[in-house]
């Protein structure tokens, strides 16, 4: 719930970006220096993020995991109590280098599997929202030519609004009652139906409210789906000695992923229109359906402890107060 919810913050993103882009682009300024505006104003909320971050304590499990056996004892006893530390300090293991935490990952053919299933389900995720998002200026121009700038914009926000943010609140109320797999396939299933629809339906691209119907039932289930899941999947897959490991090459894959898509889009779109184009959104949204089925288990219901027990073949840690 918790990461479910840090993820939905990307949707003040996607409301305030447009907002701030409409109110820029009814002034004066020429549009060569909006963008840049725009462009560096993203610099504003990573600048507090890395202030706050330096603040932030590392997790007892981490602690724990790297040898760190004071400051485990230290965190665990704010939350728990009196802790003993002799069985605190039971888990021996050295500090884990990335390279380390790399070969954790790689020992295994079940951790390797999760690893390339996350990766490959981020990469496909973000080739098809970043390549609609970043192009949806020109995909409204492409079924509503006469419009201007401003409003492509503000239909952009709409669309942001009323599907995008709901499906991000869904997704975190219904991630531990459906599960991360179940969610992931429909949401991946219907990005596949939606932008088919869009795709291959005759002259959807010249009725407007049918058309901004389907992409907002994309968006919907996009949020709903892949871009929730794919955040909160590597945070359960992989042990803690390689669990930031993991979820940092699984983000990398995405954001290659997402700049094919953003690259290739504007170029699909004037080879053969919303029909190249969608019908690649179609295509990799199909091919994370396969991704998912096949390398990636449901982790509903299970602990951290349990699921890395799991992926190591090492006894769970007894819970506190058990020898």
């Amino acid at each position: 719930m918790m990461v479910s919810l840090v993820f939905a913050m990307q949707a003040a993103g996607l409301i305030f970006g447009p907002l701030l882009a409409s109110g820029l682009l009814l002034t004066s300024l020429p549009h060569d220096y909006v963008w840049r505006i725009l462009l560096a104003f993203g610099a504003v909320p990573a600048l507090a993020v890395f202030q706050l971050r330096r603040h932030m304590a590392e997790t007892p499990r981490y602690l724990l995991a790297t040898g760190q056996h004071e400051e485990f004892h230290e965190a665990a006893s704010s939350v728990l109590g009196s802790l003993d530390k002799r069985a605190a300090v039971r888990k021996q293991s050295g500090k884990a280098s990335v390279w380390q935490g790399f070969r954790v990952l790689t020992s295994r053919p079940s951790l390797l599997a999760r690893l390339i299933g996350a990766s490959l389900a981020w990469f496909l995720m973000d080739f098809a929202y970043y390549g609609n998002t970043v192009s949806s200026p020109i995909v409204l121009a492409a079924i509503s030519p006469h419009q201007t700038l401003v409003q492509h914009t503000l239909t952009q926000l709409a669309v942001f609004a009323a599907a995008a943010l709901p499906g991000y609140l869904i997704a975190a109320a219904m991630m531990d009652r459906m599960g991360r797999k179940s969610i992931q396939i429909v949401g991946f299933a219907m990005m596949a139906i939606t932008f088919g629809a869009i795709a291959l339906v005759p002259e959807i691209d010249k009725l407007l409210l049918p058309f901004l119907l389907v992409y907002g039932i994309s968006y919907f289930f996009t949020e709903f789906g892949p871009n929730a899941t794919t955040f909160v999947y590597p945070a359960e897959l992989f042990p803690v000695e390689a669990r930031t490991t993991g979820h940092g090459i699984a983000a990398a894959a995405g954001k290659i992923g997402g700049f094919i898509g953003v690259f290739l889009f504007p170029i699909l779109m004037g080879w053969r229109g919303l029909l190249a184009a969608e019908l690649a959104a179609a295509a990799v949204s199909i091919l994370g359906i396969v991704v998912t089925v096949l390398l990636l288990p449901e982790t509903k219901g299970r602990s951290l402890e349990e699921l890395s027990a799991v992926d190591i073949g090492a006894p769970a840690l007894a819970p506190s107060g058990a020898d």
